[in-house]
């Protein structure tokens, strides 16, 4: 039995367990935090679709917000029933066994990991707050449900890693090389990604809203499904792909489009000012009922 006190009450508690504020968790959904505040004094409730993202976000099963549900796990309760753990002893380290560490399914604030390398899939399902990565080694990172607010990645190679299901707001990507990395039902939003490089990185299926993208690298870049909002591309745009995006208050500026493709049913909110594009380019531009003004035609 779903209850609007009982949904906003455990909102709340499961929000003030990841960390994440009224404001914060509104922003990655996509709504006011007026909402959030009415979910959490009870004079309204979240559909259900909106449930299942709340659940993601906030990392807790979806029957957590009905009456029943126990906030002690079956999981749970086993290991607190559990005996102590085989201590590591000198003998095991003589014979060469290699210890093992996974930092998942944790919650990491203020933590300093910079110049890390192999981290590989050792943080999925964690929520991470200003925690610094810079110059780090992170290359075939696998990232599931987590939750990234404030942390700082400058200059580290995330390139050939997939990031699943995840938030990631207000951190700093200054530099890095994401080089056919994979965004899945991901979103991002007030993000620096000053000078990444984001050649052949796909993006499907989420979101990509008011990030700073000066001289970001765009080759072979593709979007699929995403809603893009408050973004400005600029520089050489090339072989990349835009399908059934959601555009809302974003500019080409001072860019050169060669051979991208664009299939949506409508252009309208993509602003042109001071570009170039080849032929192909135009012509989808053209189809796509873009307002093409802004735009020179070029021969290539």
């Amino acid at each position: 039995m779903l209850s609007t006190k009982i949904i906003g009450e455990r909102i709340t508690e499961a929000r003030k367990k990841t960390t994440i504020s009224q404001a914060g968790l509104a922003e990655l959904l996509f709504i006011s935090p007026q909402a959030v505040g009415k979910w959490e004094r009870g004079e309204s409730m979240p559909d259900i679709i909106t449930l299942n993202r709340l659940a993601e976000i906030l990392r807790v099963d979806l029957n957590y917000f009905s009456e029943g549900f126990s906030s002690v796990s079956g999981e749970e309760r086993s290991v607190e029933e559990s005996s102590e753990p085989t201590p590591i002893t000198s003998e095991k380290l003589k014979k060469g066994k290699k210890l093992n560490w996974n930092m998942s399914q944790g919650s990491w604030q203020d933590a300093d990991f910079s110049g890390l390398k192999n981290l590989n899939e050792k943080f999925s399902s964690s929520h991470m707050k200003n925690c610094k990565f810079i110059g780090s080694e992170l290359s075939g990172l696998q990232l599931s449900d987590n939750h990234v607010l404030g942390c700082d990645f400058s200059d580290s190679d995330i390139s050939n890693s997939h990031l699943k299901s995840s938030h990631m707001t207000s951190d700093l990507f200054k530099n890095c090389i994401l080089k056919e990395t994979t965004f899945s039902g991901s979103y991002l939003s007030d993000c620096d990604f000053s000078g990444a490089d984001f050649s052949e990185a796909v993006f499907k299926s989420g979101g990509f809203a008011k990030n700073g993208v000066v001289d970001a690298v765009w080759n072979s870049t593709s979007f699929q499904g995403m809603y893009l909002a408050d973004l400005v591309f600029e520089g050489l745009i090339t072989d990349c792909y835009f399908e059934n995006c959601a555009f809302k208050r974003v500019t080409f500026q001072n860019a050169l489009l060669t051979n991208t493709f664009f299939k949506n049913k409508s252009l309208k909110q993509i602003q042109f000012i001071n570009c170039q594009a080849d032929r192909l380019t135009y012509e989808f531009l053209k189809n796509g009922k873009a307002d093409l003004s802004g735009i020179t035609l070029i021969n290539m």
